[in-house]
C-alpha cells in the first residue's frame, strides 16, 4: 500500500513539472523581433523608381569637419618655431638671476631662463645672435636705450635679456606692427610684448600652431614654469608687436606686382 503512494506521488510530480515546462514554453518566451531584410541593391521596375530603404535603427554619427588648412611657414620661420618647441622639452623653469655670459653667443642653462631666453635661443637657431645685435647697436645709440637699471654703458651680460631693450632694438630696426585685437594680423615668427598684472613686460614667440576653435595662434613662452606652449595672446594687455622675419622674397614680389595693376 505504501508503496503505491509512493508511485502515485511520483506521477503527480512527474506531471507537474510537465505542465510547467510547457507553459514556460508558450507565455514566458521573448518573442522575436522581425526586422525586415536589407539588399544593398534594391530592385527596381522601369516604371518605378529605384527607393533605398530606411535603415531599421537611427544612425546618430554625423561627419566632422575636416580641420582648417593652414599656410606652412617658411623654412625659415619654421626653424624659428621649432626651436621653440625644443625648449619646451629642456627648458622646464624661470631663473631671472644676473649670470655673467661668454660673448657672443652667450646663454644661461638651458634648463632655465627667462621670457627673452626663448626668443634669443630661438632666434640663434635662425642664425641670429641678439645678444651680439644688441650690444653693438647699444655702443652706437646707447642714449635711445630704456634708462631703467642705472647702467651708464652697454652690458652685454644682461642687456638683451630685458624685455624694453628687445623692444628699443626691433623698433629701431623698423619691425614695429600695429597693435590689434585682431588674432588674423599675428603670423607665426612674430614676436608679441604684454604688460603683466605686475605690470613687468612679457615677450613670447607666435606660433603656427591654433587654438583647438581655431580662432587664435598659439604662443611659446616662459612666464615662470618653464617654457611652454599656451593660449594666451589676449591673456594681458599686448604692449608690442613685432615681426623680424619677413616673408619669402617671391611672396613679397607677388604682392608688389599685384598692388601695381
Amino acid at each position: 500500500m505504501r508503496l503505491a503512494s509512493l508511485f502515485y506521488e511520483f506521477l503527480l510530480i512527474l506531471l507537474f513539472a510537465l505542465l510547467s515546462y510547457w507553459v514556460g514554453q508558450q507565455f514566458l518566451r521573448p518573442q522575436p523581433i522581425a526586422i525586415p531584410p536589407q539588399t544593398s541593391i534594391p530592385t527596381a521596375t522601369p516604371d518605378q523608381p529605384t527607393q533605398t530603404q530606411p535603415l531599421p535603427f537611427p544612425w546618430p554619427f554625423e561627419p566632422s569637419l575636416p580641420p582648417k588648412l593652414r599656410p606652412k611657414p617658411p623654412e625659415h620661420i619654421a626653424k624659428l618655431v621649432n626651436s621653440v618647441y625644443e625648449q619646451t622639452q629642456l627648458t622646464r623653469s624661470y631663473d631671472p638671476t644676473y649670470v655673467k655670459l661668454a660673448y657672443p653667443n652667450g646663454d644661461v642653462d638651458n634648463r632655465t631662463g627667462v621670457c627673452t631666453d626663448v626668443v634669443i635661443r630661438a632666434f640663434r637657431a635662425q642664425g641670429i645672435d641678439l645678444q651680439k645685435q644688441v650690444h653693438e647697436d647699444m655702443r652706437k645709440a646707447f642714449k635711445n636705450y630704456p634708462k631703467k637699471w642705472g647702467l651708464r654703458s652697454p652690458d652685454p651680460n644682461i642687456d638683451h635679456r630685458r624685455v624694453p631693450n628687445l623692444m628699443t632694438y626691433f623698433d629701431r630696426q623698423g619691425k614695429t606692427l600695429v597693435v590689434t585685437k585682431n588674432p588674423e594680423d599675428y603670423k607665426s615668427g612674430d614676436l608679441v610684448v604684454w604688460e603683466l598684472p605686475s605690470g613687468q613686460e612679457h615677450i613670447g614667440v607666435v606660433l603656427a600652431e591654433r587654438t583647438a576653435d581655431e580662432t587664435r595662434p598659439l604662443i611659446g613662452h616662459n612666464v615662470g614654469a618653464g617654457t611652454n606652449v599656451e593660449d594666451v595672446l589676449f591673456a594681458w594687455p599686448i604692449r608690442g608687436h613685432y615681426r623680424y622675419f619677413e616673408p619669402k622674397i617671391a611672396d613679397n614680389d607677388k604682392v608688389r606686382k599685384h598692388s601695381s595693376h
